[in-house]
């Protein structure tokens, strides 16, 4: 290419045109910008040789990535999801890193090279489970929930990894005591600095930037990578200065629309660091690789749901949910090809093990996307091979409901607990089954919580109605907005002899279309339409607002 400018515009031109083709097939762009990489690299067309303008970008896209994801740190949603995300969550990394340290050295890579592929294979990609269950409207379900808990626990893990890396990863005098206490001193100053910064003058600072939306996007760039380029002053590293810019703008009032601003320039500049990640492939070496990239590759897709649907089994959950969680680290993230960057930047490893972690990277988010696309396809494939992943605890006597009620509700979601909190405020008692076994009842008020009983069960259970007071009550609802799962429920309820109502709730014109057909054949009373009703709802309000 003839100049920077003109190498750069027929990059993204490519990119723009293998990213379709990705999108068309339903395939993350993190893999389409990789193999762009490689098509533009020196190994194929070497439109991309060393080049600083790339470099820089690269740097800007993972400063921002960071920044976005300390600025987005949901600790409450670890809280809410109890102790299952920090288990999961550092009980898979713990295995993986441990298994996989253990593999790698089998494949006969060096005791310092197999820590960082271990460690790189333990992260799953936070970014694309997040795009892929909001495309599928499961993130506000059980699993979606669980997954994103354990998903923020590996980032942080990830981030404090990274931490310690760039602390040690340049050449220090004296002994690792001395060098313990320097870096532990360093932070602590760093830390302390921002948390006045954050207490005293971040937030009127804000409150005078935000006055224009334009100036607010400047203002967090630049304090993003102000604080990036202090961290790796100190020694630490850009990444960690940035995550830990956006943490202290995490508190602000301002951080959703922050967050929703910068999503574009992260993703456009994200594309620059695959791109050079991609360049970097050697085809000498890739032929290889292959067999370990393979090896390594079934080792994620099978091993790290293999351990969540292991521990979430043990701690209660049904296999359904712990398997649909599990799907979420079938793959390795982002940060897995950040952290081998920074190890082949701090001289721990060969640009060979850069190019291993992603090939499996490729592979497994590849991969993956289908495995999490058709999950519930699969599920029900593999059910009956995944009971000894569920622990059969015997009902105990609070999982019984002798007593008659007016209404079984399936399912204390969002919207179930809506219609949960209705019912019981106008006197009517009921009885809730919910598949998560820490859920608990939020009830306004004494008088409606003495209304409402709440069992662990199942919908996909067929002989779990057999313990619900059928014979006397009037109503049951699903709140689960999925029709196989309907289909078995009503199935069941017809083979114990409910002779009541059934009513079954559609999130999507589809779904209501396949609800109305069972409504027809009778095995289906009521159809709700949440949506629909909300959107009827306030338009009444704002005609008499009128």
């Amino acid at each position: 290419m003839e100049s920077t400018f003109q190498s750069t515009a027929a990059v993204l031109a490519v990119a723009a045109a293998v990213g379709m083709i990705a999108n068309r097939v339903r395939q993350p762009l993190i893999v389409a910008f990789i193999a762009v990489g490689v098509l533009v690299g020196p190994s194929v067309l070497g439109w991309v040789e060393e080049s600083e303008p790339l470099e820089l970008f690269a740097e800007m896209g993972i400063a921002v990535l960071l920044f976005l994801v300390g600025l987005k740190l949901d600790l409450h949603l670890v809280r809410t999801t109890g102790r299952v995300a920090l288990i999961t969550g550092l009980g898979q990394v713990v295995f993986t890193s441990v298994v996989g340290y253990g593999l790698a050295l089998a494949l006969g890579m060096d005791p310092v090279t197999a820590l960082y592929v271990a460690i790189a294979l333990t992260f799953s990609s936070t970014i694309i489970i997040v795009k892929l269950l909001s495309d599928k409207r499961e993130l506000d379900e059980l699993h979606g929930r669980i997954a994103l808990g354990f998903l923020i626990v590996q980032d942080i893990v990830v981030v404090l990894l990274m931490i310690v890396l760039s602390s040690f990863g340049g050449e220090h005098e004296g002994s690792a005591g001395v060098q313990i206490m320097l870096v532990v001193a360093q932070g602590v100053c760093l830390v302390v600095g921002l948390a006045i910064l954050m207490r005293w003058v971040l937030p009127r600072l804000m409150g005078f930037v935000a006055g224009s939306q334009e100036l607010l996007v400047v203002f967090a760039v630049a304090w993003a990578t102000s604080v990036a380029a202090l961290g790796d002053w100190m020694g630490f590293s850009i990444e960690v200065g940035a995550f830990l810019a956006g943490f202290a703008l995490a508190s602000t009032r301002y951080r959703e629309s922050l967050a929703s601003s910068l999503t574009g320039l992260r993703d456009f500049l994200l594309l620059f660091f695959f791109i050079e990640l991609g360049s970097q492939f050697d085809f000498a070496e890739i032929g290889s690789q292959i067999p370990a990239a393979l090896v390594l590759s079934v080792f994620v897709l099978v091993g790290n749901p293999l351990i969540v649907l292991v521990l979430m089994g043990l701690m209660g959950y049904p296999k359904r949910v712990s398997f649909l969680a599990g799907l979420a680290v079938a793959q390795i993230s982002e940060f897995s090809l950040i952290l081998v960057a920074l190890g082949l930047s701090l001289g721990h490893i060969e640009n060979d093990a850069v190019g291993l972690v992603t090939l499996v990277g490729i592979i497994t988010i590849g991969t993956s996307t289908y495995l999490i696309l058709y999950s519930h396809q699969i599920y029900e494939r593999l059910a009956p091979f995944l009971r000894p992943f569920e622990r059969r605890r015997p009902l105990d006597p609070t999982q019984h409901c002798d007593e008659p009620v007016d209404v079984i509700v399936y399912g204390y979601g969002r919207y179930g607990h809506h219609i949960v909190r209705r019912l019981a405020d106008e006197g009517m008692r009921v009885l809730v089954v919910d598949w998560d076994p820490y859920a608990r009842l939020d009830l306004p008020t004494e008088e409606a919580a003495a209304r409402v009983h709440l069992v662990f069960g199942d919908a996909d259970d067929p002989e779990f109605p057999a313990s619900l007071p059928l014979s006397s009550t009037p109503w049951v609802v699903s709140t689960i907005p999925r029709v196989t799962t309907n289909r078995i429920l009503a199935t069941a309820l017809r083979r114990w002899q409910f002779a009541g109502r059934f009513a079954v709730t559609a999130h999507t014109n589809a779904e209501a279309a396949s609800f109305t057909r069972e409504l027809d054949s009778g095995h289906v009373d009521l159809v709700l339409h949440p949506f629909h009703a909300a959107a009827e709802q306030a338009a009444r309000a704002l005609n008499s607002e009128g």
